[in-house]
């Protein structure tokens, strides 16, 4: 089985990390994976993107066309890459950041979380992409959420940055997922 998903925010929003959390934890499960990243000028402010695909088999290209999950940080990732969602894909949105009455396509699954919200008011402002991914793992059982937390753990721990703040948004993330 193949997933393709796209995080895509702000620079400076944690998205490259998002993605290399999702490769890394499909790794850990043993599939193949890609992670391609797009930011070049788009870096610190602009939008900024990944491609990650996870299967059970060899991928012939890294370039994600057909998302079954589009993990959005701001309004412009939504208007960017929306319509490459597949129908019945879904489209994992951080409502702290988009207009409040914003339409969204009928044929796929809208997942609302107030991750911003929910990172500032943890006391954690750069945890918003962990209670997105905490929304990703609960809105698609793609991965267990016990599992993702600890290799979110696992991930900031090799880097020196192990913050225990980022369970609280995980676990905030994924409650909030409806």
């Amino acid at each position: 089985m193949l997933t393709e998903i796209i995080c895509a925010g702000f620079g400076g929003q944690g998205v490259l990390v998002t993605g290399m959390i999702l490769a890394t934890a499909g790794m850990k499960q043993g599939k193949t994976i890609t992670w391609y990243p797009s930011y070049g000028s788009e870096m610190r402010g602009g939008t900024a993107n990944c491609n990650v695909k996870i299967s059970d088999e060899e991928i012939a290209s890294p370039y994600a066309k057909k998302l079954d999950v589009l993990l959005t940080l701001n309004e412009a990732s939504i208007e960017k890459f929306e319509r490459m969602v597949k129908s019945g894909g879904v489209l994992l949105v951080n409502s702290s950041m988009v207009k409040e009455g914003r339409l969204f396509r009928d044929d796929i699954r809208v997942i609302k979380v107030a991750a911003s919200d929910i990172a500032n008011e943890l006391e954690n402002p750069r945890g918003t992409n962990i209670a997105m991914l905490g929304a990703l793992a609960k809105a698609t059982g793609l991965f267990e959420a016990d599992f993702l937390r600890e290799t979110i753990d696992d991930y900031f721990g090799q880097r020196g940055k192990i913050n225990p703040k980022n369970a609280l948004c995980f676990d905030e993330g994924f409650e909030s997922a409806q």
